[in-house]
């Protein structure tokens, strides 16, 4: 732990060492920039930075001013920190934020048990409570320590697509309209987004009915005392109230319940904030103190999805390209994770590493991650208002399950990411164990054996590809050679290491074994040391060959 009490992010090897200087040196139009991205929300700053860190000339831009100053989404979730790391900017995050250990579940006003929030194998045990406002403001830091500000005021009005470059009108604060030229053009602007109604893509989905969410930033006095790393969800008949601890010492109340009256709009008053937390815990005398600057909402949902998030050069990431009710803080950690998937891709195609159908695999993971999340928030029960038959259930069967290792393992694995995995795409070869660690999984930071120090992440990097044999024995080397030989004609970034691993219970890796590992972290294949065959097969695919 550091002296601000936040945990200490490892050391990863330097971010640019196998990046080349980007295209569009001399000789080329100097109004032609590599990436256009609108929209400056935390997906579209995200993007950004990891264009940047390889290399690419990228224009963000966003009608707005300047950065929002609303509190908004507060939980960034373990696998979201991992990306932020990768973005050099955890150690920022980790600093402002409060991790939260744990989920406390109260039903009917009595407690059911405690949902632990900790998970191993990574540098993350527990995700952060952190406000937009905050996330945003950190993230256009590391925006700029790489290259221009936001360019604010600039509202993107058109787009006009050709074959080699996408033609982007942006409206400045004078009404003034030019056109920026870019390689590639990303909409990151929210559900009403213009890059997607350019492409004619439809935004499938419904509204979903008979449901709102309240939310107020105040100091409670009430029964429950303050606690910095705990979690509170409240569930009673018809609806359930989270309580989130927030930096700065104030709490944030979200609580969701049916929609009697979908004409009331505006945020909830103090009033109508209070009511609804006195009918979650049962208490009958609930005092709050909203903060300042002050933060409430009132909000109605769509569950919508774009047919395809690619249209030639154009592309959709974050709530452009899917969004659907805020249960769970899925919303903004599937954005930044969908920005983390689509960076290094994009820039291996730009850079001519890898084939144009690289970025067919950002549609199809991403569209395909969206989709579970969208059906795993609409069986969320325990955080969507309840009936009647559903809180009996919940009040006889919850105690229990919270108490079963193995229940409480499964929940804290889909709450922190880690469960979600690309075993379906194209990307992930087929080769490898039935069970256990698979191609498409995210590859665990497994802690390294003897004087190596450290966990397997330390030596990732989101600026290569990673081929790991794990052993390190003298009577691997040949093997390891025999693999640098075979790799060696390809474009892509590639690094080699021979590790060993501590030997765990739960490190199902046995010496011998080959990985094959994305800049993202996930595995792309896992074959034994004997088979040089499919790491030469797999690469042929997903990779240019060097000039010879």
């Amino acid at each position: 732990m550091n002296a601000s009490g936040s945990r200490a992010v490892p050391h990863r090897e330097p971010q640019d060492e196998t990046v080349p200087h980007r295209k569009g040196s001399a000789g080329e139009r100097h109004d032609l920039r590599d990436a256009v991205v609108v929209g400056a929300g935390p997906t579209g700053l995200a993007l950004a930075i990891a264009l940047r860190q390889y290399a690419l000339d990228v224009l963000i831009v966003d009608k707005a001013p300047g950065t929002k100053r609303e509190a908004r989404a507060s939980v960034v979730w373990q696998r979201g920190l991992e990306a932020l790391r990768d973005l050099g900017c955890a150690e920022a995050f980790l600093h402002r934020g409060l991790p939260l250990e744990c989920g406390e579940f109260h039903v009917c006003g009595s407690p059911a048990g405690v949902q632990e929030l900790s998970m191993p194998h990574t540098a993350f045990p527990c995700p952060v409570s952190i406000e937009q406002d905050d996330i945003e403001r950190l993230l256009r830091a590391r925006l700029r320590d790489l290259g221009p500000d936001v360019r604010w005021s600039s509202e993107a009005v058109a787009l006009r697509p050709g074959h080699d470059s996408v033609g982007v009108d942006l409206r400045g604060p004078g009404g003034r309209v030019r056109t920026v030229e870019a390689r590639w053009v990303v909409g990151c602007e929210g559900s009403h987004s213009l890059v997607r109604r350019s492409l004619g893509l439809t935004f499938d989905g419904t509204q979903r009915t008979g449901l709102q969410c309240l939310q107020l930033n105040a100091r409670p006095d009430w029964s429950h005392p303050g606690t910095p790393h705990r979690t509170r969800i409240f569930v009673n008949h018809r609806i359930t109230l989270i309580t989130d601890p927030v930096p700065g010492g104030a709490t944030r109340f979200y609580a969701f319940r049916p929609d009697p009256d979908p004409t009331v709009e505006g945020p909830p008053d103090v009033a109508e904030m209070t009511r609804l937390v006195a009918s979650a815990t049962g208490e009958e005398t609930v005092r709050l103190e909203p903060t300042e600057p002050g933060w409430a909402n009132r909000a109605r949902f769509h569950d919508r999805i774009a047919p395809t998030l690619r249209g030639g050069r154009a592309l959709l990431a974050g709530d452009s390209a899917h969004l659907w009710a805020p249960i769970g803080g899925r919303g903004l950690n599937t954005g930044l994770l969908g920005a983390h998937n689509l960076g290094w891709k994009l820039a291996a195609v730009h850079h001519g590493w890898c084939p144009d159908a690289l970025l067919d695999t950002y549609t199809s993971e991403q569209r395909r991650t969206a989709l579970d999340v969208m059906r795993a928030m609409r069986r969320n029960v325990l955080e969507l208002p309840p009936g009647r038959a559903m809180l009996t259930a919940l009040r006889l069967f919850l105690p229990t399950a919270l108490r079963n290792r193995r229940a409480a393992r499964r929940g804290a694995l889909l709450l922190s990411d880690f469960g979600r995995h690309y075993r379906d795409s194209g990307l992930s070869g087929r080769r490898g164990a039935r069970t256990g660690l698979r191609p498409g999984d995210r590859l665990p930071d497994f802690p390294l054996a003897g004087g190596q120090g450290g966990g397997l992440h330390g030596l990732l990097s989101y600026q290569h590809w990673s081929l790991l044999h794990i052993g390190g024995a003298e009577h691997h080397a040949r093997h390891t050679e025999r693999l640098r030989e075979l790799t060696r004609p390809y474009a892509l970034p590639l690094r080699h290491r021979s590790v060993s691993l501590r030997a765990e219970p739960d490190a199902p890796l046995p010496e011998g074994t080959v990985l094959l590992v994305r800049p993202d972290g996930h595995l792309a294949l896992r074959v034994p040391e004997l088979d040089h065959r499919s790491p030469a097969a797999y690469l042929d695919r997903w990779s240019a060959r060097r000039p010879t």
